[in-house]
């Protein structure tokens, strides 16, 4: 006999329908299997799909398990920001703000309300202070985007895997070249094969300085996203490197992303130096779009 979960869909990092980053939220996902919750993921196709399921620790709001088509996340930003958004309206949150237990840590979020007191978003904080990884070529980042090797600055930083949850390759180039990137699934699997320092996915993340602001794009079409509208797992680290390089104790910045795609999104983000290391947060607005029920 067939099991009915009930789920709601949401479009996060904006506050117009049919922009922003998909996410669809199962909020009371217990009894589901690994397999089940996996299979739900793919079906519905989307960049992630999120399922919550009670807290190991009741002072925590719930267990947050998180899954792209292919593989479950460890952490990412829209899922989180559409999820609190999701429970809020629930009335789940314990005065706007919810505590999550993820596979990379605790995420803290705190549920942001409109002027007339409307449930609008949210900010949340990364589970872990940045973290820096392996280097890659200019030649690299050419040969998974379809740019040139020219296209990419390097004035900053080099093209590097940086994480505050998840590890995405970060690299600054033009913003004429920004635009007119096409991600190659096969370059991204030599670049892969090519470096076992990655560690076994490969997920990168472009940017362009555009005037006060920022705007990124960010591919991994091995794990079947070939373009995400908004990146807030990827935005955090970059604003996180950023600071590193500077001398400031904190800097915020808007980012931009989603705009090639048709669904353009906001991701306020802001780091702070901390005595662990540089911290970061990222906020957005969601709006409401389908619910239903999934048979299993």
């Amino acid at each position: 006999m067939s099991r009915a979960y009930p789920f709601v869909t949401v479009d996060v990092f904006t506050d117009t329908r049919f922009g922003g980053n998909q996410l669809a939220v199962f909020p009371d996902a217990a009894g589901l299997s690994d397999g089940e919750m996996q299979s739900l993921a793919a079906e519905f196709n989307l960049s992630e799909t999120t399922f919550v399921l009670p807290p190991e620790d009741p002072a925590n709001t719930a267990r947050v398990r998180i899954f792209t088509p292919t593989y479950e996340m460890p952490f990412a930003g829209h899922p989180n920001v559409g999820t609190a958004y999701v429970l809020a309206g629930l009335g789940r949150d314990d005065g706007g703000a919810l505590r999550f237990e993820e596979l990379a840590g605790l995420v803290s979020i705190e549920v942001e309300r409109d002027a007339s007191g409307t449930i609008a978003g949210a900010t949340i904080a990364a589970p872990q202070p940045l973290s820096l990884g392996h280097e890659l070529s200019t030649r690299d980042i050419a040969i998974c985007t379809g740019l040139d090797a020219s296209d990419v600055m390097t004035a900053a930083h080099p093209p590097i895997q940086a994480s505050v949850g998840f590890p995405f390759v970060i690299a600054e180039v033009s913003a004429e070249a920004l635009t007119r990137a096409t991600p190659d699934i096969t370059g991204f699997r030599r670049v892969l094969e090519s470096t076992p320092e990655i560690g076994g996915r490969l997920s990168v993340y472009i940017y362009a300085h555009d005037g006060e602001g920022l705007r990124a794009r960010m591919f991994s079409p091995l794990s079947n996203i070939w373009e995400d509208p908004a990146t807030g797992s990827a935005a955090t680290p970059l604003v996180s490197l950023l600071l590193s390089l500077s001398d400031k104790d904190s800097v915020r910045h808007d980012i931009r992303q989603g705009v090639e795609m048709g669904r353009p999104s906001l991701l306020r983000v802001a780091a702070r130096r901390t005595e662990d290391g540089i911290r970061a947060t990222v906020s957005g607005g969601c709006v409401p779009v389908l619910k239903g029920e999934a048979l299993v």
